[in-house]
């Protein structure tokens, strides 16, 4: 890591900075050449509005896509005491995001992943599951699970990309049919 100024770090391409209002949160700024356009991270909690606002975007999405299915995933989904979110942004607007929460003492669980549609396929996903992980391994936390869908291919599809592998599904998911459980060591 690099000093560029008192603020302003750079690690790998990346311009790590912290806003001048608030010193201890962190906002990864996103150079150009690394997506095609500028953006970057915010961590915060459950109750930061722009993550609200992407999850209820998430659930519409999914009611569609999990049909009748979707009640019963819900009440697994929900936000209220969600301590670890990251907000992506383009140009001040809110275009993804992601959580995790505790699974038990060294893993966490991947929960609430979503990027608006006109901004997929810009690596956003990406971007947002790697600090995740970094974020978790930082609270000493070695592995991330998670569930997604059979109706998900493309978030399967980033998953496999980012070195999740199968694995047999978990707690509530134990016998669902649509649900895929897959696992990281971090």
């Amino acid at each position: 890591m690099v000093v560029l100024q008192n603020d302003k770090y750079e690690c790998n391409g990346t311009l790590i900075y912290y806003d001048s209002y608030d010193l201890n949160e962190p906002a990864i700024l996103i150079l150009p050449q690394s997506i095609g356009f500028m953006g970057y991270l915010k961590r915060a909690t459950s109750a930061d509005a722009d993550f609200q606002s992407l999850v209820k975007l998430l659930d519409a999405d999914l009611a569609i896509r999990d049909g009748a299915e979707h009640s019963f995933y819900a009440q697994y989904n929900g936000i209220a005491h969600l301590q670890n979110v990251v907000v992506y942004y383009v140009a001040n607007i809110p275009v993804g995001c992601g959580a995790f929460k505790p699974y038990d003492e060294t893993r966490v669980e991947i929960k609430r992943m979503y990027v608006l549609p006109e901004y997929r396929g810009k690596r956003i996903a990406q971007i947002v599951l790697e600090e995740l992980e970094k974020w978790a391994t930082e609270l000493n936390y070695n592995a991330c699970l998670l569930e997604t869908g059979k109706k998900q291919p493309e978030a399967i599809r980033l998953y496999e990309k980012s070195g999740y592998a199968l694995m047999p599904n978990y707690g509530q998911y134990e016998n669902v049919e649509n649900s895929v459980c897959m696992r990281k060591t971090i």
